[in-house]
């Protein structure tokens, strides 16, 4: 197999690369150079795919299969989908659960329709779903029956570049007393991002091709469950400090963001965790238990492992204030009802 990887270096395109390698791929990648380093055992073209000179480097070349793990605009993505349309035999695509508009509001089930997005919309032409729903289309302009849309749910594992999983695994191995947000019994779907490159170039070797939601099986985690790993994990004995969402919304801490993960159970976020997988299941989609996602991260970061920079070159964000986690406990130790 000739694979191309659009991106290669950071978390989902690393693992992709790795993968792929594994199983014996030719392997190109074409990325900027700014997230990690290359592999030696591929061959890699550096270049901004927004740059037609750029993308000009892989005339070329011809692929088997490509892998697209960072098109964000529809314009962009799509000048990549037609210099490779008679160059590659298949593309997957990377797009998101975002770019359903009901979601999280509303459950994700295999007919629920993605944004209004033209493909070739530009990068102020909507917000991030919408514009991986314009992403979806430039590639299918170019591929059609060719093309995987894979919407990805939440990932998580090794080389994380986002940080959710890396700030809880630091702040619960730091020990003490671990602010914990909501109900720990909420169910939730999360993904390994190694069960989704797997399960990509699975679908590359068989040629399986339309769109597919696709994350953890619903339920197959809890947040009190997967945060429980994390102590787990560290062995750092910390001890988690379960508050409620009124009274954490109340003392303005910030969801997904401050305490990354929680989504407070609503009428806006009631499609958070229900997302039906049936479809990408039945194409061979298997997730490893999230309790192996959690030991495994914990041991690329202990051993020295560090994110990726943002895309965008933004500082990390994720992960409250320790003074104000301090202060939110005390109130909510003075405010809760005695048992």
């Amino acid at each position: 197999m000739r694979l191309l990887v659009i991106g290669g270096t950071a978390f989902l395109g690393r693992h992709t690369v790795e993968e792929a390698l594994r199983r014996g791929y030719q392997v190109t990648t074409f990325n900027r150079g700014l997230s990690g380093p290359d592999r030696p055992d591929v061959q890699a073209i550096h270049g901004d795919r927004s740059k037609p000179a750029d993308l000009d480097q892989l005339a070329p070349g011809t692929w088997d299969a490509v892998v697209d793990t960072c098109g964000f605009v529809p314009a962009v993505v799509g000048e990549s989908a037609r210099l490779l349309k008679d160059r590659a035999g298949w593309y997957g695509y990377v797009s998101s659960l975002s770019a359903h508009p009901a979601w999280p509001a509303a459950p994700v089930t295999p007919s629920s329709p993605i944004h209004e997005s033209p493909p070739d919309a530009g990068p102020d032409d909507g917000d991030y779903g919408t514009l991986k729903a314009g992403c979806e289309r430039a590639v299918e302009q170019s591929f059609a029956d060719r093309a995987l849309l894979v919407r990805a749910g939440l990932l998580l594992g090794p080389y994380e570049n986002v940080g959710r999983l890396p700030w809880w695994l630091r702040r619960v191995a730091a020990g003490g007393q671990v602010l914990a947000p909501g109900d720990p019994n909420v169910p939730m779907q999360l993904i390994d991002a190694r069960d989704l490159a797997n399960w990509m170039l699975d679908s590359a070797e068989a040629g399986q091709t339309g769109p597919f939601a696709a994350t953890g099986p619903a339920g197959n985690t809890t947040m009190g469950r997967w945060l429980g790993d994390c102590v787990e994990a560290t062995g750092s004995g910390a001890e988690l400090v379960w508050v409620p969402d009124e009274f954490l919304l109340e003392h303005d801490v910030e969801t997904w963001s401050e305490l990354p993960l929680w989504m407070p159970t609503g009428p806006d976020t009631a499609g958070t965790w229900t997302v039906d997988v049936s479809r990408a299941q039945a194409a061979g989609l298997r997730s490893r238990p999230v309790r192996d996602t959690v030991r495994d991260t914990w041991a690329w970061l202990r051993d020295g492992g560090t994110l990726a920079p943002p895309r965008d070159g933004s500082p990390f964000t994720m992960g409250i204030d320790p003074d104000k986690e301090k202060r939110v406990l005390a109130e909510w130790a003075s405010a809760k009802p005695v048992a």
